[in-house]
């Protein structure tokens, strides 16, 4: 009879030894006792080539970065991690590379940029580095930063037009429609009530349908996106938006980013990658004298949605600011103000701007990707906003 000896995985408490050794890098003070092999070593060794010991200590910190900045060793490492880490936890690790180790420059090589993981935050960081881009990367960046938006675009462009496309119906509905423009199924679950069992049949008492003149009525929106270097992943959210909002024909859709100057990109939306290129992340910002721009292009106030993205650390004039946004209200401009959009949390951002936006009836709020169809929907319909964190 043969016995089996236990692994350290079958063994609940060795299993916690090997987890805290893990995360404790094996320095002489990790009290873990514990040595690893395999493809455990491998994980620790990828670990600490990041976040151990090495060459450029920390201020405060005794785990300090040991990753060789030569682009054949990060090529490799960038290999490694994805052997032994999902997807998630690979983006995290290559944003702190990039971060501790001052990485960026070595994104400028074509090697390293197809030997990474594209995700939003690697191309806010290829973004950023576009000047400084040499002519032999900028195909490959390219390609990077397609793959991220089309990958953007399966997952938010099919549930953004449909939410858009009802959220303008319902806004054209009429009480008394003519026969061609009677939307039945809406009549007849509006109607239920009046079902007769011994005909079995709707006599439907309110008719709901939809307006010629009504439909034929465009919505304007104006995406009005602050390109300064924290909303990089608002900016890449807000291009992939706008190529979709600008791909219906109910909507005309006009895209301005800016920081301390301001630029009109609604000639590019059919491509959200030209769009993408033709930012400039960083410097300083000027809310005020984007929100001027966009105040300008406004013919349909009533018809109009604006949305402005951005933190609020306003650098033009605070007062003008407020007072444009008053004025847009005043004239029948739906005003919407996110803070972020992105999937990052809780983004940090002016909060004297904020409170006095919201005094004006223009509450701002952080708002995710997933969320932003139904934000647009209910500023198209003129209804609350549906604002994270409100009953």
């Amino acid at each position: 009879m043969t016995t089996q000896t236990p692994t350290d995985r079958d063994d609940p408490s060795r299993e916690r030894l090997r987890r805290w050794r893990l995360v404790l890098g094996g320095e002489q003070a990790d009290g873990t006792g514990c040595a690893l092999s395999g493809r455990d070593a491998g994980m620790d060794g990828t670990l600490a080539a990041l976040y151990g010991k090495g060459d450029k200590p920390q201020p405060g910190r005794d785990r300090a970065a040991g990753l060789g900045a030569s682009a054949p060793s990060v090529a490799r490492w960038l290999g490694d991690i994805r052997t032994y880490f999902p997807s998630s936890v690979v983006q995290v690790m290559q944003r702190d590379a990039i971060d501790r180790l001052g990485l960026a420059a070595l994104l400028l090589e074509p090697e390293m940029l197809e030997a990474v993981e594209a995700d939003v935050h690697l191309v806010g960081t290829l973004l950023s580095l576009n000047k400084a881009m040499p002519e032999t990367t900028k195909e490959t960046a390219r390609a990077v930063v397609r793959k991220v938006v089309e990958d953007l675009e399966k997952r938010l462009a099919t549930r953004t037009r449909a939410t858009l496309t009802g959220a303008l119906d319902r806004s054209a509905r009429v009480s008394r429609p003519r026969h061609h423009d009677i939307d039945w199924n809406r009549t007849i679950a509006a109607n239920l009530k009046h079902y007769l069992p011994e005909y079995r049949t709707v006599v439907p008492e309110r008719l709901i349908g939809y307006g010629r003149a009504a439909r034929s009525v465009k919505k304007e929106v104006i995406l009005c996106v602050d390109q300064s270097g924290s909303m990089a992943a608002s900016v890449v959210y807000a291009s992939v938006f706008g190529a979709v909002l600008a791909s219906m024909r109910s909507i005309s859709t006009r895209l301005v980013v800016f920081d301390t100057a301001v630029v009109d990109l609604t000639e590019q939306l059919d491509d959200p990658v030209d769009v993408l290129f033709g930012t400039q992340l960083g410097g300083g910002t000027d809310i005020n004298r984007a929100l001027a721009y966009c105040q300008a292009h406004i013919t349909r106030p009533a018809e109009t949605v604006v949305v402005l993205i951005s933190d609020l650390y306003e650098g033009g004039i605070r007062d003008e600011m407020l007072k444009r946004v008053a004025a847009m209200k005043a004239s029948g401009v739906q005003f919407v103000t996110l803070l972020a959009l992105s999937d990052e949390g809780a983004p940090a951002y002016d909060r004297e701007h904020a409170a006095a936006l919201a005094a004006l009836g223009a509450p701002a709020f952080a708002c995710t990707p997933d969320l932003f169809p139904e934000v647009m929907a209910a500023a198209l319909e003129k209804r609350p906003l549906p604002i994270p964190g409100t009953a």
